[in-house]
């Protein structure tokens, strides 16, 4: 007799580009939602050339290749979370908006990738303009870290006027007012003992989480967070308790994570397996 087929487990539609390390991008993310009990959907947006060091390259998908691909995936098969990350072209931009307008019932969660960790720019001015004009306004959550907070922030003019740096908060507020739902601050660039993470929500900060800090730079770490909280969301949490299951799965790759080239440490998204594999030999 022939099983029947086992429930689908909620998917996980991620838009973005290659990284050939495994490191970040669509690779991360689909690890991520994977190891998180999801399937994960793969829309890729940008080819790029890099290692563990950095970036040396970065081909954007053709738009009109992008649209194809989302909708071929949401016109066969139920997706219960939207997460974008590096988009390459304001074409791109573009492109996924009018996808993702379809689709409102659909949490969405933005990560803003601008730089990597060396530093190489992945978004100019115009491409900023047309995530927050585009996409914002259909965003349930944007997790920047302190460095995008406060680029996107100067683009939407938070702080202008003023002598001092715009404080976070007010980041956080600038975004807010332009139109998605929360804003996840992470505090890793910052000169903190700890590593602060706060939840902005329109009535304020609804939890803020403090992280013990680890030695060494990681690639990939705010793809993993974006893409756990997708997959927390696809699974029926509620916000907060997506962003601090996230944070806490997130944490645990990062010390577990190790350095297989000769640049940055990349997050170990199958932690448990491995936990699993030693207890069995120490069983």
């Amino acid at each position: 007799m022939i099983a029947a087929p086992a429930t689908a487990p909620p998917a996980v539609l991620s838009f973005a580009a290659s990284d050939p390390t495994g490191g970040a991008g669509i690779q991360a993310d689909i690890l991520t939602v994977a190891s998180l009990g999801c399937h994960p959907l793969s829309v890729l947006t940008a080819i790029t050339v890099q290692d563990t060091t950095g970036v040396e390259g970065v081909l954007p998908i053709d738009s009109g290749w992008v649209a194809d691909q989302a909708r071929a995936l949401l016109e066969d098969m139920p997706v219960a979370a939207f997460k974008i990350g590096l988009l390459g072209s304001v074409e791109v931009i573009a492109a996924i908006a009018e996808v993702v307008a379809d689709y409102p019932a659909i949490p969405l969660v933005l990560d803003p990738v601008l730089a990597s960790g060396r530093g190489d720019q992945f978004a100019d001015e115009e491409m900023i303009e047309a995530m927050i004009g585009l996409l914002l306004p259909q965003t349930t959550l944007i997790t920047p870290n302190s460095l995008e907070a406060r680029r996107l922030a100067q683009q939407l003019g938070v702080g202008e006027g003023h002598r001092r740096e715009a404080g976070l908060a007010d980041c956080a507020r600038g975004l807010l007012d332009a139109g998605c739902e929360q804003v996840l601050v992470t505090g890793t660039h910052e000169g903190t003992a700890q590593v602060v993470n706060t939840l902005y929500g329109s009535h304020g900060v609804i939890r803020s989480d403090r992280w013990e800090r680890l030695p060494g730079s990681y690639h990939g770490s705010g793809c993993t967070l974006a893409s756990a909280v997708a997959a927390y969301l696809a699974c029926g949490a509620e916000i907060g308790d997506a962003v601090q299951g996230a944070q806490e799965y997130t944490w645990r790759t990062l010390s577990a994570g190790y350095r297989p080239g000769m640049g940055q440490f990349i997050p170990d998204r199958l932690f448990w397996s491995r936990e699993d594999e030693d207890d069995a030999a120490d069983g």
